[in-house]
């Protein structure tokens, strides 16, 4: 039986610019995917046990059927001539925006190689998870799957003309609380991808302005993560959600978790992943801090993931 894993992610600045080459930086998280995979069977198959939002699941099994496909396709695997039953755990929720496709992906690939005695460097696992998140996204950046793939603090940068992408890892000085709230609303990424691509080409001018502060918040974060300077880290988080509202993917319900984040003391709060649902993050160093905002946001009903950026952690399997 093959097992492997992959870490869940939030996209700390500039999720939907990457995807047009402006930079962007993305945290693994301290919670991931674990998936197991062994011959049998008919066909494949696809055991998912993880916990999350109601019905991701379910909306999301066909875009996992085909994702598994390309996976396999890219491995240089036929999906019409292998037969596996596939295992999805682990302690990451099923949520929109944290990244719960890429983790799988990663996990299920390096749970296929192990099971098919394919020796794959994280490099080939992130270009199958790469090629799997085209069926969730449409138009991936690869921000996903490298977090999932790689962990840690990553600079990343896709590269416009095809070739290799920018990936830097960057590190602070200590892991940092945060809370991840979920709208409970299941999140279209290709939809919302797409969205902001035809937007952009209808809206030239306001579009082009827009991504040029993007990308110079971006340096301005990268400088104050490496400094450790949370609050601006934070005060910069507040711009790039008003960014991301500009272009037009943030929704009430996110809004409203930024909104609450902000005034129970976060640092900074900001959407995250695909938006139009989803889930939102708000920088909350310390326990105390990270508990307040939790709290706030599951006595209005919400569900959310207390969890750390920053965090070295290796991934364990089942």
């Amino acid at each position: 039986m093959g097992r492997g894993s992959g870490f869940g992610k939030v996209i700390l600045f500039n999720e939907h610019f990457v995807v047009h080459g402006v930079p962007g930086i993305v945290s693994a998280i301290d919670s991931a995917a674990d998936a197991e995979a062994k011959k049998g069977g008919e066909g494949i198959t696809v055991e998912d046990e993880r916990t999350g939002a109601k019905g991701y699941a379910e909306k999301k099994r066909m875009q996992q059927k085909e994702s598994i496909e390309n996976m396999l396709k890219a491995m240089n695997v036929d999906p019409q001539k292998v037969s596996l039953k596939i295992w999805l755990g682990g302690n990451l929720p099923g949520f929109s925006g944290i990244g719960a496709s890429a983790a799988s992906s990663v996990a299920i690939a390096r749970a296929i190689a192990e099971e098919l005695g394919m020796d794959l460097s994280d490099e080939e696992i992130n270009e199958a998870a790469y090629e799997a998140e085209k069926a969730y996204a449409g138009n991936p950046s690869g921000i996903d799957n490298t977090a999932a793939t790689y962990g840690g603090l990553i600079w990343f940068k896709k590269n416009m003309e095809g070739g290799a992408n920018t990936i830097e890892r960057l590190s602070i000085r200590e892991p940092v609380e945060i809370v991840i709230g979920n709208t409970g609303i299941v999140a279209n990424t290709k939809a919302m991808v797409s969205g902001v691509a035809e937007r952009k080409q209808k809206y030239p001018q306001k579009y082009s302005a827009l991504f040029r502060q993007a990308e110079d918040l971006a340096f301005k974060a990268r400088k104050a993560l490496e400094e450790f300077d949370l609050k601006e880290v934070g005060n910069l988080m507040n711009e790039n959600h008003r960014l991301l509202q500009e272009i037009e993917v943030s929704c009430k319900e996110l809004d409203y978790l930024v909104d609450l984040a902000r005034e129970k003391g976060a640092f900074g709060a900001k959407l995250t992943g695909g938006g139009g649902g989803g889930c939102m993050v708000a920088l909350t160093p310390g326990e105390d801090l990270q508990e307040a905002v939790a709290s706030a946001m599951e006595d209005e009903g919400f569900e959310v993931l207390r969890t750390k950026i920053g965090t070295k952690k290796s991934v364990k399997t089942r």
